[in-house]
């Protein structure tokens, strides 16, 4: 089973023994005569075949977890680093869909429209420098405690943006 959430779904293995009935594999579309073959996403698959769209790990080797979003196929260490914990917006809580352009920050992920200070409520766009502190984004006017050190702000971490399509 594949999931777009982290929640331990399974990858089933079966025993193959030759009866598999012709089976088509999904990955390579051969046909499948392994002694083990695996089920996941309603479709058969090699065990070789199941692999991670972004790092090409083996999902049937590597764990019995995998995870789909957006036509892509990711083991949790991928699908995380994609979609965060929930595959939600840090901000709004709402899904992001897989081909929307985001913002991240601390390993958050955010939608573009809400990635904003929290105190002028300005949006902020990649090349922006901002702080993030304690969970909350402030652009480089608005640090709490801020003002200039050395005549510099002083972000605690650059601004990125990357679409979810393009990552691997």
């Amino acid at each position: 089973m594949v999931n777009s959430r982290v929640e331990a779904p399974a990858v089933a293995v079966m025993g193959g023994g030759g009866g598999t009935g012709g089976r088509l594999c999904a990955g390579c579309g051969g046909r499948i005569a392994d002694r083990f073959l695996l089920f996941s996403m309603e479709r058969y698959w090699h065990t070789r075949c199941l692999k991670c769209s972004c790092c090409h790990a083996q999902l049937g080797e590597y764990s019995s977890t995998c995870y789909s979003k957006g036509g892509m196929i990711l083991c949790k260490n991928d699908y995380i680093r994609l979609f965060g914990h929930s595959g939600a917006c840090s901000a709004c809580g709402q899904s992001i869909p897989a081909s929307e352009m985001v913002m991240r920050a601390q390993g958050n992920v955010y939608h573009l429209k809400c990635f904003t200070c929290a105190t002028c409520r300005n949006r902020l766009v990649p090349g922006d420098r901002f702080h993030y502190i304690n969970g909350t984004i402030f652009c480089e006017h608005d640090r709490p405690g801020g003002g200039l050190l050395s005549g510099h702000p002083t972000p605690l971490q650059a601004s990125s943006m990357m679409s979810d399509q393009k990552v691997c």
